[in-house]
């Protein structure tokens, strides 16, 4: 599935990743391919992402950690989330 995290300022991430894990409003849950459509707010947190391929990363984002080779996290304040047809679209604060 690809996944495209955008904040006010830049698209911090695009690429295709195998899971993500979300802070929820009413707590963290996981999005795996295939997920059923869904909307969601998001609260300040972690958004944990285990990387497939790569296409593009705000290297200089100091909310971007390179954990592996295959795993980000990105530190955010609040935000909103769509899935629909394996694409995930993050809009964070």
């Amino acid at each position: 599935m690809t996944l495209e995290i955008i904040s006010p300022e830049a698209a911090l991430f695009k690429g295709v990743v195998s899971s993500v894990k979300l802070p929820g409003i009413d707590g963290s849950f996981q999005i795996l391919n295939n997920h059923a459509p869904i909307v969601s707010t998001l609260t300040e947190g972690i958004v944990d992402v285990e990387v497939l391929n790569v296409e593009y990363v705000q290297e200089l984002e100091p909310s971007i950690t390179k954990v592996t080779p295959t795993r980000f996290t990105f530190a955010i304040g609040s935000g909103t989330l769509e899935m629909n047809n394996n694409k995930i679209i993050v809009l964070v604060d």
